[in-house]
């Protein structure tokens, strides 16, 4: 009888192994977001900005497969922060029709901003299906612009001594770094916006030597413990998520999103970063 009830508990566990981690992947990991924080150490800083927040936020993908509340949820906590600046790495939308950027208006209502400074770039997903609609990308901007946040399509703000620069999205045709950083002055504090990591080993960083905050690749989304995720939608398949230091002195740093395109995660938190500026 022992036995018999020794088996029934084994074939049991072998059951519910695997029903228990498809919940978890589905219904917790997907909106059990991380708040990271670290220090964004960045050269000839002006002393008044040492110290000074700035929080990531990237890959919301409103639409269909993000609640609304969860997105609002993270909106008030960064605000809670009181950040000094807030930068939007690209996805805002996950676009499947016009009723996507409705949905985006009212979402985006709450978009916290940066006492200082708000600033966002386009992402892939914003360029609309197939990354080719241009008019859906130039309704995003419009979207984000109503809510407080200056969009940099290959353009630059200068605030409070800092230099941010926005370069738009690889996929959707529009990345253009000589447009904007041949304009930076050597040795100058910057920071440099790029949705889509696989930018940083293309050619026309102009000398550029600080660092590049990215998003797209969500992690992964879904990690294998001790193995590399085998889902990346980037040719280099070292960008996953967090700090690489690149040949030429720049530094990468790739936030693994907000949001997902599937409700699935696993070992990949949601993540927003707390960045801490100092002086490198």
């Amino acid at each position: 009888m022992s036995q018999l009830l020794t088996r029934r508990r084994f074939l049991a566990g072998l059951i519910a192994a695997p029903v228990l981690t498809g919940l978890y992947t589905w219904r917790i990991e997907p909106t059990w977001v991380e708040f990271v924080r670290r220090d964004l150490p960045i050269a000839h800083l002006p002393p008044a900005l040492a110290g000074k927040t700035l929080v990531q936020l990237s890959d919301i993908h409103i639409g269909p497969q993000v609640d609304d509340d969860y997105i609002a949820g993270i909106f008030a906590r960064v605000a809670a922060l009181a950040p000094d600046f807030v930068v939007h790495t690209g996805d805002l939308i996950s676009y499947v029709g016009p009723k996507s950027l409705e949905q985006a208006r009212a979402v985006t209502a709450g978009f916290p901003r940066g006492k200082l400074g708000t600033f966002a770039i386009l992402g892939n997903h914003d360029y609309g299906r197939n990354w080719s609609e241009p008019a859906v990308a130039r309704k995003v901007v419009n979207l984000l612009s109503h809510a407080g946040c200056t969009v940099l399509r290959n353009q630059a703000a200068v605030v409070a001594g800092l230099t941010v620069v926005g370069l738009d999205d690889l996929w959707g045709g529009r990345f253009s770094p000589e447009r904007v950083l041949p304009s930076l002055t050597p040795g100058a504090p910057a920071l440099v916006l790029s949705h889509n990591p696989d930018t940083c080993d293309l050619l026309g960083w102009f000398g550029y030597q600080g660092w590049i905050l990215s998003g797209h690749t969500h992690g992964g989304q879904c990690k294998p413990p001790f193995l590399p995720p085998p889902l990346l939608p980037v040719r280099n398949r070292r960008y996953t998520a967090g700090e690489f230091a690149l040949a030429d002195g720049r530094k990468l740093y790739i936030n693994r999103g907000v949001g997902h395109l599937l409700r699935v995660r696993f070992n990949v938190r949601p993540e927003v970063t707390v960045f801490t500026l100092t002086h490198a």
